[in-house]
């Protein structure tokens, strides 16, 4: 079977469940009370996190699976490339403090929401400037190897 085929209907049920949550939610109405007053919202975003997170995982297996049916050296690759995301995550880890915000006035959160928090903010800088420095450095190759021709 034509994997574009799986993926055409796989997109088409994926859009009908979607449909179907959002009527299904606004036919039957949402719970008006204090707590859940925003339950249209969360369901609709529970989703989407559900449908992002589905997505990630078809698109890194099929990848994998094609892949390692085209050359099963790109296995050893992907392992490289994989304990290197897993090393940069623990570096961003490390030296990040988890200090509250200073001046924040709002409810208290952990020491372990601060940490990851702070994880999270210097994995950002680093990919920041890692897609900066390939910019330039693409430039540069890019203009040197035009001056060779």
């Amino acid at each position: 079977m034509n994997i574009n085929k799986i993926f055409k209907w796989g997109m088409v049920v994926l859009i009908a469940i979607s449909v179907a949550i959002l009527v299904w939610g606004f036919a039957a109405g949402w719970p008006k009370t204090v707590q859940t007053a925003n339950a249209p919202v969360n369901a609709l975003l529970t989703w989407a996190v559900i449908m992002i997170g589905l997505a990630l995982f078809c698109w890194v297996i099929i990848g994998l699976i094609k892949s390692i049916s085209n050359d099963p050296k790109n296995l050893v690759k992907i392992g490289l490339v994989l304990a290197g995301a897993v090393v940069l995550c623990l570096v961003a880890f490390l030296f990040a403090k988890g200090d509250p915000a200073i001046g924040y006035t709002g409810k208290p959160v952990t020491e372990g929401q601060l940490k990851l928090t702070d994880t999270i903010l210097n994995l950002s800088y680093i990919t920041g400037a890692a897609a900066i420095v390939a910019i330039i450095v693409g430039e540069i190759r890019m203009s040197t190897a035009s001056k060779k021709k």
